[in-house]
Formats: C-alpha cells, structure tokens, sequence
C-alpha cells in the first residue's frame, strides 16, 4: 500500500505539470498554414529525393518508382496552396519558418514561381517511367524550377 501512494503522487505531479506546460504554449494565428507549407515541401523533398538518388546512381532506377514519384510532385505542385501563405507567417514574424517577408512584398512574382514548376512536375511525370536517361534529362528542370522560389523567397538555414 505504501508504494502505491507515491506512484499515484507521481503521476499526478507528472500530469499537473504537463497541463500547465501545455496551457503555457499560445499557438500562433499561423501555425497551421506554417504546418501545411512545411508538409507539402517535405513531400516535394521526398520525392524529388527518390528521383534524384536514381539519377545520380545512389539507389538503382526503377520506373514504377520513377513514375510514383513523378506523379506524386505533378499533384503536389497542381494542389490550390494559397492558403498556406497568409501574410504575416513569414521568417520575422514567426522563427519557424524560412519564408522571407520578400514574398508578401512581391506576392505577384512569387505566385508565378508556381507555373515553372507545374510545367517541369508535367513533363517529370511523362517521363520518369520511360528509363534513367529520360529522367536525368528533366530531374535539372525540376531542381531549377524549385531553386528559381528557394532563392528569392526562402531564408536560408
């Protein structure tokens, strides 16, 4: 009985305590549209992961594989994201996040950083199955069309 008393203290201690540390947290008014841009690049990052790895000889080629991932970033760039970007969830304003202030200053050109990338996920997509040299020729297209936003609107880590 007396080993029973202290268990129960101590969960309900660890308990208390993890309430008030959670009732300490204010999520911010962007975390969420933060959290789903973060998602759908590090889908973007794994796929074009895969597709690189075969194009640099690291894992060995495999069109059905090829063609998933092809598809996957084709979807991925032709999602309707604009909710991902309201204006103040950028890097001064929440430390979370790489997504320079430049992009709510220039919102227009930042869009059209999305059509270089859909036309190169497109092409990916037609190709990725059709054979490593196929792949290779486009993997530079879509690492170009990542960079042409990265560079302008992306902090660096």
């Amino acid at each position: 009985m007396k080993r029973t008393i202290p268990a129960y203290a101590i969960a309900l201690t660890v308990a208390a305590s993890t309430v008030f540390a959670a009732s300490q947290i204010t999520p911010g008014p962007y975390d969420g549209a933060i959290t789903a841009r973060q998602s759908h690049m590090r889908l973007n990052a794994f796929n074009i992961g895969v597709l690189a790895s075969m194009a640099k000889g690291k894992i060995e080629y495999n069109a059905e594989a090829a063609s998933n991932a092809a598809s996957n970033l084709n979807a991925l760039a032709n999602l309707h994201a604009g909710n991902y970007w309201p204006e103040g969830s950028d890097s001064v304003a929440n430390k979370n996040t790489n997504a320079l202030p430049a992009i709510w200053q220039n919102f227009p050109d930042f869009a059209s950083k999305a059509k270089p990338l859909k036309v190169a996920t497109a092409q990916m997509d037609m190709v990725a199955g059709n054979g490593l040299d196929a792949l290779k020729g486009q993997i530079k297209e879509v690492g170009g069309a990542c960079g042409g936003c990265h560079k302008v609107y992306r902090q660096s880590e």
